[in-house]
């Protein structure tokens, strides 16, 4: 993604002259995070390495796995007292019981000193806030229901053109399986088949079912036949994974992408970050789609939270983090990695990559800017719908009318 190498020259020394001399003062941050595949590992260099030259010193505590692995540990330290200095979550309601329970730091004043609400959409800045009172620093926007593929593989099994309805993916999806080669990466843990099944929602549903969705929680919508055509659309997808699917890490399924095994993935654009960091180029080596159907931007991203700390030098590190979190340049060397665009809107974003330009290209149309279940929907909806978009995949006997009827029942109850 990054003909930004040039552009990034310097962004380190940029950070440190933007932040106050007063903070500067070798302030250890422990900071929990996720971020452990190629392209996040890189991208993580890059805040730590800002954060280290305005004067901290970043101490990492990076948790492999998702954010479902990771979230509890942290959590737990937070309630038992042990928590660390800055804590990675999803954009949305998962800080929510912790706010609630007076264990963050409030940034209400940091964020008014730094004009937050001028930099950031709406939906952001309210994204950021629990009960009136702002918890998170964002660092990027992840759009969430991309369809990457390999040019080399589409190439391989005679597929020329960018499926822009389903007819034409399943045609693709054919022709790849046809030729010997695995036609979708799938990584079949809960979350990530999720986020396939909301890509579908959006793109062949549409945004209107997709709010009555996960924002009105509507189960007449659910009930309807467009919900349950979505269902069908999604369970078709099984006949063109391969055996190794079940319980596959996201990033190993981009790695068959780039390897050339595998034809496509739908995943957020993290994938993109491992795309880089093995020297792939957009539109060149891969391409990428908001689709097919309506081509909208799944808006989601990442947060830090700052735990109620009594150590004064341990809340001025918090303090500088945030500011290099929300800083011009700390985000762009940052996003420059991970694959997802900077949170702030004042960022110069005309050196990113191409897949990256066509988001940023949708997120200028408010009327394509969709926000991620993790912003719109209680957590305990999100992950208990989660388990049953898994177990519907990997129950081929579940119709679409008892899926349906299940992902109402959820909701019913959770009312």
């Amino acid at each position: 993604m990054r003909k930004l190498m040039m552009a990034l020259v310097g962004a380190t020394a940029l950070v440190a002259a933007s932040v106050t001399g007063a903070l500067a003062e070798g302030k250890k941050a422990e900071v929990l995070h996720w971020w452990t595949s190629g392209g996040e590992a890189a991208a993580v260099k890059e805040l730590a390495k800002a954060f280290n030259t305005a004067g901290g010193e970043w101490v990492d505590t990076a948790i492999a796995g998702s954010g479902s692995t990771a979230r509890p540990i942290g959590i737990n330290r937070i309630i038992g007292g042990n928590p660390p200095t800055a804590m990675q979550f999803n954009t949305g309601t998962q800080m929510n019981e912790l706010a609630q329970q007076g264990l963050l730091r409030p940034l209400d004043d940091l964020a008014k000193e730094q004009d937050w609400k001028s930099v950031l959409t709406p939906a952001f800045y309210q994204a950021i806030q629990f009960q009136g009172h702002i918890y998170g620093a964002p660092i990027n926007d992840h759009g969430q229901n991309w369809v990457f593929y390999s040019k080399a593989v589409f190439t391989k099994a005679g597929v020329t053109d960018e499926p822009k309805t389903w007819d034409e993916m399943f045609a693709a999806l054919d022709k790849i399986k046809a030729a010997g080669l695995i036609p979708v990466a799938v990584g079949g843990q809960p979350w990530q088949l999720q986020s396939m099944f909301n890509a579908i929602l959006l793109g062949e549903g549409g945004k209107d079912l997709y709010a009555k969705v996960w924002k009105d929680l509507d189960t007449d919508a659910v009930k309807s036949d467009k919900f349950k055509h979505v269902a069908e659309v999604f369970a078709k997808l099984r006949n063109y994974q391969d055996p190794g699917s079940p319980n596959r890490d996201w990033n190993v399924a981009t790695g068959m992408l780039i390897d050339g095994k595998a034809g496509i993935q739908f995943m957020g654009d993290w994938a993109k970050g491992e795309f880089i960091h093995a020297g792939l180029v957009a539109d060149k080596d891969f391409g990428c789609i908001l689709g097919p159907g309506e081509s909208n931007f799944m808006m989601g991203g990442d947060i830090f939270v700052f735990p109620v700390l009594k150590d004064k030098t341990a809340t001025d590190a918090q303090t500088l983090l945030a500011t290099v979190i929300m800083s011009k340049e700390g985000q762009l060397a940052f996003n420059s990695k991970k694959g997802s665009v900077p949170v702030r809107l004042d960022v110069d974003t005309s050196k990113l990559d191409a897949c990256a330009q066509k988001g940023l290209n949708a997120l200028k149309d408010p009327s394509r800017q969709i926000l991620a279940p993790d912003v719109l929907t209680p957590q305990d909806i999100v992950q208990t719908e989660g388990d049953l978009i898994a177990q519907y995949w990997t129950t081929p006997s579940m119709t679409a009318d008892q899926f349906a009827t299940q992902f109402a029942q959820v909701i019913e109850q959770a009312k």
